[in-house]
């Protein structure tokens, strides 16, 4: 494939949506015209659909079981109708989650069986993986703060306690640590800027992008 797969991740309201449709905007303001953004759970039709069953807080009685088949359903749905695709073309997709999210909230935070985790993973993106994957990393009080003093509302995932969003958050940390040539850890506790010229810096040096 001669694209170029970047995702972002984090906990809830870390800031990495932001950064990832900024950086949309940079590589495109520094001449890549082929640039797509996707988020998830969503991204396509179907994708979108099952992104409101999962996000809505009246399901708030979710099955953990049920949970990860959505949330792979609606990946195996991007990855093969958008993904794949534009790798294929020689696109950059820059994606805000993608896999390590499942593994992250329903592996650790649910507590499901690590190894199926893995082989549903692993099924939803036919082994696709992320080039790059930026982790924006924040201290859940911090991030919650921040939600507090924005006003922002939570869906049912972001209305979980803050046991779960602290075993998140050492889960990324966790896995970042287990493969530093893919996750490059980023601190969330700094400006929008500076987030994103880390960013940037990591791209140009690692990968050769020139943003």
């Amino acid at each position: 494939m001669a694209g170029f797969f970047i995702s972002f991740e984090g906990i809830d309201f870390c800031g990495k949506s932001e950064q990832s449709r900024g950086l949309c905007e940079r590589l495109r303001q520094a001449g890549y015209d082929n640039v797509e953004f996707l988020r998830e759970p969503g991204g396509v039709e179907i994708a979108e659909a099952i992104r409101k069953i999962l996000l809505d807080t009246r399901h708030a009685g979710l099955n953990e079981r049920t949970e990860i088949l959505l949330y792979s359903a609606a990946r195996a749905q991007i990855t093969g109708e958008r993904i794949l695709p534009a790798l294929h073309a020689g696109k950059i997709i820059v994606a805000d989650r993608y896999v390590d999210s499942t593994t992250v909230y329903q592996g650790y935070g649910r507590g499901l069986d690590l190894e199926f985790v893995r082989a549903v993973n692993h099924f939803a993106t036919r082994g696709t993986l992320p080039h790059v994957t930026f982790l924006i990393d924040l201290p859940v009080e911090v991030a919650h703060g921040r939600q507090q003093r924005n006003g922002l509302a939570k869906d049912r995932l972001e209305n979980e306690s803050e046991e779960f969003h602290q075993r998140v958050r050492a889960a990324y940390l966790k896995i970042a640590a287990a493969e530093p040539q893919r996750i490059i850890v980023i601190n969330g506790d700094q400006s929008i800027a500076a987030i994103g010229d880390d960013v940037d810096k990591n791209l140009r040096q690692k990968f050769g992008l020139q943003v």
